[in-house]
């Protein structure tokens, strides 16, 4: 019987191990980013040289459009396509072969990584190259940049160096976050544009006069009255006038809010960078030299995002 409890107890301590190691499965690999000895010069890169013990040899350059660089001594070297350890090397084996340093101990630190960089450029805080060093995507670029300013699109071009001919558009919210699949990977050599939103601007006898961003595209004379805070009692609605910057230069067009506000005309609608200025009744001059007047409180206003 004490036999029969013995192979039981063996059997279950067996079932037990076995499920036991089936539950301990290795935890994935993590792909470690690329080092940075895998990052390879290339035009346009800024480098930092120094040798050590001879300061006189330290120096900034910046790799020429053939990938060349030129250097104290030994002049014209052909970095490009080397990691900076490669590139310390061959110039080491330079100064040693050349008779100008012995053993000598090269250091290149790389100030700007132009060759693995990309641009930022449009609506953008510090537009400029910034460095691709492993993975980055496109909120990460945004950030580094100093963020959308407020007169940002809701979208985003990114033109790839490998296929220029098919840029990608990528749509943006005003809390980037919210439109997390437009976070996509950025790639060294990309030009990344952030397009300006398509404004409509609202001056003169209204309640707040201001610029305001078209997010949808769309937006009509009464729309927009209505997103300045409606006119003033003093309005002069029968001369309101939608100014419009064409290619044979400004126009006016006469707009008659007071029917559109009673039902009684059709609405309009507005283009990018219309100016609907609202003249006073109590100011002559405001309707005769309205494009003037018009045009620079347009350059002053406030620009506001539709809610």
């Amino acid at each position: 019987m004490f036999g029969r409890q013995f192979i039981a107890l063996g059997f279950c301590l067996l079932l037990s191990s076995l499920f036991a190691s089936s539950q301990q499965t290795p935890s994935p690999a993590v792909p470690p980013s690329p080092p940075s000895a895998t990052i390879r010069l290339g035009a346009g890169d800024l480098i930092d040289l120094s040798v050590y013990g001879i300061p006189e040899l330290t120096t900034k350059s910046r790799i020429g459009s053939d990938g060349n660089v030129y250097l104290p001594l030994i002049e014209y070297v052909h970095l490009a396509d080397l990691t900076t350890e490669e590139a310390q090397a061959l110039i080491e084996r330079r100064l040693d072969d050349g008779g100008f340093v012995k053993h000598p101990h090269v250091s290149i630190f790389v100030d700007q990584y132009a060759s693995q960089g990309a641009s930022v450029l449009g609506q953008i805080a510090r537009p400029g190259i910034y460095p691709i060093l492993g993975q980055q995507r496109l909120f990460d670029l945004i950030s580094a940049a100093g963020g959308l300013t407020d007169k940002a699109g809701r979208g985003i071009t990114i033109t790839r160096r490998a296929d220029p001919d098919h840029p990608i558009t990528v749509p943006l919210a005003r809390n980037i976050t919210d439109h997390p699949e437009s976070n996509i990977p950025i790639l060294p050599g990309d030009t990344v544009v952030v397009r300006k939103a398509d404004v409509i601007y609202v001056v003169g006898d209204v309640t707040h006069p201001s610029g305001f961003l078209m997010d949808t595209g769309h937006m009509t004379a009464l729309q927009a009255i209505a997103m300045a805070g409606g006119p003033t009692k003093t309005a002069k609605l029968n001369s309101a006038r939608i100014i419009r910057k064409t290619d044979q230069g400004m126009t006016e067009t006469t707009v008659e809010l007071k029917k559109m506000l009673n039902a009684k005309t059709q609405d309009v609608q507005l283009e990018a960078d219309d100016i609907l200025f609202v003249p006073s009744s109590t100011g002559k001059m405001l309707a005769q030299r309205s494009v003037d007047v018009a045009t620079s409180a347009a350059s002053t206003a406030a620009i506001l995002a539709v809610p």
